[in-house]
């Protein structure tokens, strides 16, 4: 159900998904879009934004995307995936709400995508509200990673849908601690239902 347009706003966004993940987090949140709304933990400069705020769309519900804005370990000066354009010369730190947002506004899904400005534990002791669909895509750190979905796992409903990025079972591929949150989704309950790339998907 994406457009030429939002497929092209997509490809076009500063980030780290593959076309074939993306199209799959797109199928993954028509699913999940099917139970209530889709929240997203890691926005970065709105890749995935797209692909899950057509989703959202199509299921008349809204995809809420959440992320300090600042970068993740593995984002910073001297890491393998540190960006010097999205760097604010003013203050010298990683700054990606400007790029976020034009690339939410480009692809026209103002209506759908909720940006959440602020870091997930904090946001997270506050949230209430129930969610379709859960998509962990924030810092891959071993702590942060398990505490995202410690703090917002609970949330998704019955037949709803879990998205984890960057899952990797060989240490050679990629960092673990992903994979360990899948690990901890599976003893919780959830059940594996899709693997595309390192995109792997579960069903509450």
């Amino acid at each position: 159900m994406l457009t030429d347009k939002e497929l092209a706003v997509a490809r076009a966004a500063k980030g780290f998904m593959p076309d074939e993940e993306g199209l799959a987090l797109h199928d993954a949140g028509l699913d999940g879009g099917n139970v209530g709304p889709l929240l997203e933990i890691g926005s970065y400069c709105g890749k995935s934004g797209v692909y899950l705020g057509a989703a959202a769309r199509a299921r008349g519900v809204v995809l809420f995307t959440l992320d300090h804005h600042h970068g993740s370990d593995e984002n910073q000066a001297g890491w393998e995936h540190h960006d010097t354009d999205v760097v604010d010369p003013r203050t010298g730190r990683m700054d990606t709400l400007p790029f976020f947002r034009r690339t939410i506004e480009d692809a026209g899904l103002e209506d759908a995508v909720v940006g959440v400005l602020g870091d997930s534990p904090t946001v997270g002791r506050f949230w209430t509200t129930p969610l379709g669909f859960l998509f962990i895509d924030g810092g891959h750190a071993e702590d942060v990673a398990m505490a995202d979905y410690l703090t917002w796992a609970h949330h998704v409903l019955a037949d709803g849908v879990l998205a984890i990025h960057d899952v990797f079972e060989d240490p050679d591929q990629g960092g673990q601690a992903p994979f360990h949150v899948w690990q901890r989704a599976v003893a919780d309950g959830f059940t594996p239902l899709s693997t595309t790339g390192s995109l792997r998907t579960l069903r509450r």
